[in-house]
This record gives C-alpha cells, sequence and structure tokens, in this order.
C-alpha cells in the first residue's frame, strides 16, 4: 500500500491509514508510517512489558514489536495480521494489527476531540475522531502509548534541571499544542527555563485567533514574539499555522518553532518551505530552551 501520498503544504488536511482491531476501526497519520508489511516471527524480550510482544529485523534493522489490542485492554493479538512499521520522536517501531482498509484524505477541521465522556484528556489514547463513510474511526495517539510504555522516549524534563540556574524573561510566547499533557509539561519546562510570560492553546486556530485579536489591538509585540507549535492538531495544524505567520507581512518575522514527534527529514522540508524558523523532535526540550534563546536574543 502507497502510505506515501503527498500534500500541498499548509493545507490544513492530513493523509489517515484507517486499521482494524476485532472488528473497531482505528486510525494513524500517514505521515508516522514507513511501511505495512505481513506479520512477521518476533523474539519475545525476557521482562519485557506486557504490550511489548517483543522484537524482530527485517533488512538488518532491529525494530520493537507493540501489541496494539493489548494497549487497548482488548486482549492478547496472536500470529498474523500486518505490522505498521512507524517512525516518530526518531524511533522506528511495529505496531501490531488486524488488517488494514484504506487511507483517507480528511481536514483537521473535521476531527473532533473526545469529550469528557469518553476519557480524562491526559488519559486519552486518542488524538481525536473523524467520521468516515459513516462509521467513526479513532485516531489513536501513538506518541501517548509508546510513552505510556517506556516514559523515557517522552520528553525529557531533567535536561532542564541540568541546564542550571537561569535568568527569568518575559518575552512573551505563545504554544500550541493539542495534548493537554505535553502543553502542560512543555509550559512547566519552560518557566523552569526562565520564561514565565507563556500563553498556551490547543491548537492552531486558538493560537492563530490570539495573534488575529492582538494585531487588531495593536498589541502584537507585547503578545507574540516567538511561537511553538505542534504538528498535529485537530481544526487546524502547525502547518497550516506557520503558513498563515509567515504569508503575513506584519507577522512574518515572529519566530516560529515547529515542536513535534513528526520532525524526520521529509516534514522538515515541509516546514522549511512554510517558512518555520526551527524545528524539533519533541524530546529535545533541552534544545527547544536553546532554540528559543537564540531566537529572541536571549543568550544566556
Amino acid at each position: 500500500m502507497d502510505t506515501k501520498i503527498l500534500l500541498e503544504n499548509g493545507t490544513n488536511e492530513l493523509e489517515v491509514l484507517e486499521f482494524t482491531l476485532d472488528g473497531n476501526a482505528y486510525g494513524i497519520n500517514v505521515a508516522k508510517i514507513k511501511e505495512i508489511i505481513p506479520y512477521q516471527q518476533i523474539t519475545p524480550v525476557p521482562n519485557a512489558h506486557p504490550s511489548i510482544e517483543g522484537i524482530f529485523m527485517p533488512r538488518d534493522t532491529m525494530i520493537t514489536a507493540i501489541d496494539l489490542k493489548n494497549c487497548l485492554q482488548r486482549g492478547v493479538s496472536t500470529e498474523g495480521g500486518l505490522f505498521i512499521i512507524t517512525n516518530f520522536n526518531k524511533l522506528d517501531i511495529a505496531f501490531h494489527v488486524d488488517a488494514v482498509m484504506g487511507i483517507h484524505r480528511v481536514s483537521w477541521e473535521n476531527i473532533i476531540k473526545p469529550g469528557a465522556t469518553v476519557s480524562s484528556a491526559e488519559e486519552s489514547i486518542s488524538t481525536g475522531i473523524v467520521k468516515l463513510n459513516n462509521k467513526l474511526v479513532i485516531i489513536l495517539d501513538f506518541e501517548k502509548i509508546v510513552t505510556d510504555i517506556n516514559p523515557e522516549t517522552g520528553l525529557r524534563i531533567s535536561e532542564i534541571e541540568e541546564m542550571g540556574v537561569r535568568g527569568r524573561s518575559n518575552i512573551p510566547i505563545l504554544i500550541a499544542e493539542d495534548s493537554l499533557l505535553l502543553n502542560r509539561l512543555i509550559v512547566d519546562s519552560l518557566k523552569q527555563a526562565g520564561y514565565v510570560n507563556l500563553t498556551h492553546t490547543c491548537n492552531g486556530q486558538e493560537a492563530y485567533d490570539i495573534i488575529m485579536k492582538s494585531k487588531q489591538n495593536g498589541t502584537l509585540k507585547s503578545t507574540v514574539q516567538c511561537i511553538i507549535t505542534d504538528i498535529e492538531m485537530p481544526i487546524m495544524d502547525g502547518h497550516r499555522l506557520t503558513r498563515l505567520v509567515k504569508e503575513d507581512e506584519e507577522t512574518k518575522d515572529i519566530p516560529v518553532i515547529i515542536f513535534s514527534s513528526l520532525v524526520n527529514d521529509e516534514m522538515k522540508k515541509k516546514g522549511e518551505s512554510l517558512g518555520a524558523d526551527a524545528q524539533l523532535s519533541k524530546p529535545e526540550i533541552a534544545n527547544l530552551v536553546r532554540l528559543i534563546d537564540q531566537l529572541v536574543g536571549q543568550e544566556q
């Protein structure tokens, strides 16, 4: 199956691969996928997390196989099905699924966040829900699934402590991140690094609304002097936000840092074409601070 469908940059669209587990429909952003292969024999790893099936080596690359059915508390997978091999946060990981149904092009505007009755925001392993072919498809938060299995793959908060005591800065920074957990961790990390004038939003549209309102009020400089944005977000994604900021004469000089698990070579090219000033993979929180220091003239 072709997982390299090209999208025009900054259109606020994504390709969703629909797959099934026990007859239920789930989705993953195609941008995370390297390839899809038939199930292969794996080698169990002693004392591993219950959701880790084991390891295997296609083409001399060792890959960890995760039992997605186990992660979703739907039992344990048996031999058969498919492996969706992904790459995000600089990790190659295979997820065991039953079947793949196809690829759909959708707009982030049509993806809604799960309601509070489904799960608490910080505990949810869904980034959103979209209706496709008259059925609901749950788009899973694969970063959270992996971080729950091994917290070391998430934000390396300890790196901020290693930076030592830093001066306080009131430079206004705008953050767009839909995961409430990551949003809070980014805010806490930046405050610890001395950046205390922070405005955090849950998607690109909320961030863009703040920018537009500050333009109208003549308070742009006192409201936003640096933007940190995720890529995957409902309503408006980070690429669309970057494009809108960089195409506007009044906002094009505001530094935009894309801070996402999806920063690989291909996505970097997209970000560069949209005018992003810097791009980082999410574990690199200390490097995020260093980049902010450079871009807003706060070298410490």
